[in-house]
């Protein structure tokens, strides 16, 4: 379904958790990416999960934020995302 609406669409931003019910979210970077290039991906990831968003990183993602949240953790990453915007 995030593929479907990314290509739909083509949004700046996406916040994606890296645990999804049918794709996980470092599979579903790339394919994103191939749909809407522009999109800058932020990966949601819960604490013990560096690993994975490392990986995200390198298919694509521009940033990372870990659950819980501090909001401004969370403007830093759009702000990450959003001046990477000449970087693919």
């Amino acid at each position: 379904e995030a593929i479907e609406l990314a290509k739909k669409l083509q949004p700046d931003v996406i916040t994606l958790d890296i645990t999804m019910p049918q794709l996980d979210g470092i599979k579903a970077v790339p394919e994103i990416l191939k749909v809407s290039p522009d999109t800058k991906i932020i990966m949601v990831s819960a604490m013990g999960q560096q690993s994975m968003v490392i990986e995200a990183i390198k298919q694509g993602a521009k940033d990372f934020v870990t659950k819980p949240f501090e909001k401004s953790r969370v403007f830093q990453a759009l702000e990450n995302a959003l001046n990477r915007s000449n970087e693919k």
